[in-house]
């Protein structure tokens, strides 16, 4: 591996395969991986209302859309009944679509050798790119806006990941790895590694960390 360069990275450019991800390489999600990890995050796209809250919701929505219907029945205006059927089960649809798309999460895992963060989506398809940790750097606007991207980027390559967190998450896990790296690389210096994947526990139901 080239240092600072992802994993099979010719050249960089708009087709570079390391920027786009190789699907099945990397480390299976909960099994041991090869090497100690100093850092080990997962992170998940937040979702405001639970399955439960979502089922009351539903229920109570299809209630008030009964009896509005019921009345309009009773006006004579039949269709419209029909029209307030068909309002839950597109607001139905619409959640459970969403849900869908929750599936999808990225981890981002520091190992004594290097940096492998793996994109899975709602599929369970996965890419993954590995990243040499000496020369990477985690860039993020500072401080953050709603759309601020959280790169990492190295020898001219850029990755975006977690684009959707918030930008309290976002600058809580750039700070988390950029202190993983710091003491990776004080690691190789003869410095005390500090403990960094003990830092970084996600503090918000979007992200969260395993140490």
């Amino acid at each position: 591996m080239t240092p600072g360069k992802p994993e099979a990275a010719p050249e960089d450019g708009p087709d570079h395969p390391a920027m786009q991800g190789e699907p099945g390489t990397g480390t299976v999600f909960g099994q041991a991986a090869p090497a100690a990890l100093r850092f080990d995050a997962v992170l998940h796209p937040h979702r405001s209302l639970p399955p439960t809250g979502f089922v009351i919701f539903m229920i109570v929505l299809a209630g008030i859309s009964f009896l509005a219907g019921l009345a309009f029945l009773y006006m004579g205006a039949w269709p419209v009944f029909g029209f307030f059927g068909l309002d839950v089960l597109l607001v139905y649809f619409a959640f459970r679509l969403n849900y869908r798309s929750g599936r999808a999460y990225q981890t981002v895992q520091l190992s004594a050798t290097d940096l492998l963060v793996r994109d899975i989506d709602p599929r369970g398809r996965e890419r993954s790119w590995r990243f040499e940790p000496t020369w990477l750097r985690v860039d993020l606007d500072d401080p953050p806006g709603p759309r601020s991207p959280l790169a990492l980027c190295s020898h001219g390559g850029t990755l975006v990941i977690g684009a959707f967190l918030t930008p309290e998450e976002k600058q809580d896990f750039a700070q988390a790895l950029r202190g993983a790296l710091r003491d990776w690389r004080a690691g190789l210096s003869g410095g005390a590694p500090a403990g960094a994947a003990d830092a970084y526990r996600g503090s918000s139901p979007s992200t969260s960390a395993m140490v």
